[in-house]
C-alpha cells in the first residue's frame, strides 16, 4: 500500500494558524503520511502589509514556506485547511483560492479527498463554527469527505470541545489544542488512508 500524501494547507496574518499548520503537519508525519506544508496566496496589497507590524513580520518568518497550487490538491489524499475568520467565513485569501479550483472540480479531481479544518478568531466567539462549516460546505460541492474530530477522544473536551474542528482565539494556542490538532490531524490520515485504498 502507498503512503498516504497530506497536504496541510494554512492561512496566516499574525501567526496563530502557521502554527496549527506546523503541529498538524508533523503530526500527519508521524502517522506515516508523506506531507506537503503550504499556505494560501496573499491577495492584500504589500504596502497594507508592511504597515502592520506583526502581520510583516509574520510574512518574513513564513517566506519560505511554498504557495499552494492546484497541483498539491491533486497530489494529496486528504486536506488539513487551518484558516482564520473574517465575518464568520474564511480569509478572503481561502476563499479566492477554492474558487479557483473551478477547473479541477469540473474534471473530478477533488473527488473523494478526505478534508478537515481549523479555524481561529480575533475573539472567542468571532464566527469559528460558521467559517468551519462554510469551508466544509464548499469542499463537498468538490464531492470530499468531511473528516471531523467530533467527539473521537477526551483531547476535544480539553481544547473547548469543538466537534467540527479545533478552533482558537488568535494567539491562544495552547497545549490542550495542540494536543486536539494532533489528534485530528492523524485521524485524518486514518481515513484519507482508507478511503484511498
Amino acid at each position: 500500500m502507498s503512503q498516504t500524501k497530506i497536504a496541510v494547507v494554512y492561512y496566516s496574518t499574525y501567526g496563530t494558524n502557521v502554527e496549527i499548520a506546523k503541529d498538524a503537519a508533523a503530526a500527519a508525519r508521524e502517522a506515516g503520511a508523506d506531507v506537503r506544508l503550504v499556505k494560501f496566496p496573499e491577495t492584500v496589497p504589500q504596502a497594507v502589509i508592511d504597515g502592520q507590524e506583526g502581520w510583516k513580520a509574520n510574512q518574513d518568518a513564513t517566506a519560505d514556506i511554498p504557495e499552494v497550487t492546484h497541483d498539491d490538491l491533486v497530489w494529496a489524499d486528504g486536506l488539513f485547511f487551518a484558516v482564520p475568520t473574517r465575518f464568520g467565513q474564511a480569509a478572503s485569501q481561502v476563499r479566492a483560492f477554492i474558487d479557483s479550483t473551478g477547473p479541477l472540480w469540473f474534471e473530478g479531481k477533488l473527488a473523494n479527498k478526505a478534508v478537515t479544518a481549523t479555524a481561529s478568531a480575533s475573539n472567542v466567539n468571532g464566527g469559528v463554527e460558521a467559517t468551519i462549516l462554510g469551508l466544509y460546505s464548499s469542499l463537498m460541492h468538490w464531492g470530499a469527505i468531511v473528516v471531523p474530530p467530533g467527539y473521537a477522544d477526551q483531547c476535544i473536551f480539553a481544547a473547548g470541545g469543538n466537534p467540527y474542528g479545533y478552533t482558537t482565539k488568535q494567539g491562544e494556542y495552547d497545549e490542550a489544542g495542540k494536543a486536539a490538532v494532533a489528534f485530528q490531524a492523524k485521524r485524518l490520515v486514518e481515513f484519507s488512508g482508507k478511503i484511498a485504498s
